[in-house]
Parts: C-alpha cells; structure tokens; sequence
C-alpha cells in the first residue's frame, strides 16, 4: 500500500516533527498532514490518558494549557523570565515539569525568542499521569 497523506495530532509535536523529517530523509511520496489538538471545552488536550486522573487531578490539569497561552502572550510582550514562572506556577499547582521550552518548532532547537514557526512545549505530570501540550508561540 502505497499512501499519499498520512494523518498525525499536533498534541505530540516532537513525533510529529521526527515523521516529517523521515519523510523528507527517505524521500518517501508522502505528504505530512498536521492536525490540530482536539480540546475539552476547558482546554485540556483530549487524551487517553485523561481518564486517568483523578477528579481533583482533573480539576487542575486544564492549567497547563492556560499556563502555555499566557506564556505565549508574554513572549510577545517581551518579557525576560516568563518560562521560569510558567514552570513556577505549574509546579506550585502540583505537577511536575518534565519540561516547559520554547523551540524552533521543526527542528525542536531550544530557543530564546519566538521567531516564526516556534512552539511552546510542555510536558507534566499530575500524580500519575504525564500531560503533553503545545501551542505556536507566535
């Protein structure tokens, strides 16, 4: 079988940027189709692993997207230490960061500035259960 498009989530994004380069290495005929994350109506990226949660870990996890979209209005903004608070704020609500970075969002580069094309980046765990998250930066 031989595919024209194959579909991924933009919710793991670094997988997402590993199957595009493979595609472009290996010169496959095969067009990479991002596809937008799927929210509840709070914001919390839709998963499997949700179900996990408990009801107060529910509660909270919506969290790591809003913190994910004021980061990037303070990006914006220009301000200096908006990462370090964004990981302070998840942390002091109970998750912990795995990581919360600003990237060039093909090659997954740290990076200092949002430059066009950037992503923020996030991954945190709630007791048991590992979130991951995303958004553009600019």
């Amino acid at each position: 079988m031989r595919p024209d498009r194959a579909y991924f989530g933009e919710k793991d994004w670094q997988q997402l940027q590993v199957i595009e380069r493979m595609v472009a290495d290996l010169l496959l005929p095969l067009e990479i189709v991002g596809i937008e994350t799927v929210r509840e109506a709070d914001g919390l990226a839709m998963s499997s692993r949700n179900r996990f949660l408990s009801a107060a870990e529910r509660a909270t996890a919506p969290l790591l997207n809003r913190v994910l979209r004021d980061t990037a209005k303070g990006l914006a903004a220009g301000e200096v230490s908006v990462l370090d608070r964004a990981r302070g704020v998840l942390a002091d609500a109970g998750f912990g960061v795995d990581y919360f970075a600003l990237v060039d969002g093909p090659t997954l580069a740290p990076i200092d500035t949002p430059t066009p094309g950037a992503r923020l980046i996030a991954a945190a765990r709630l007791g048991t259960v590992r979130l991951l998250d995303n958004i553009a930066a600019v």
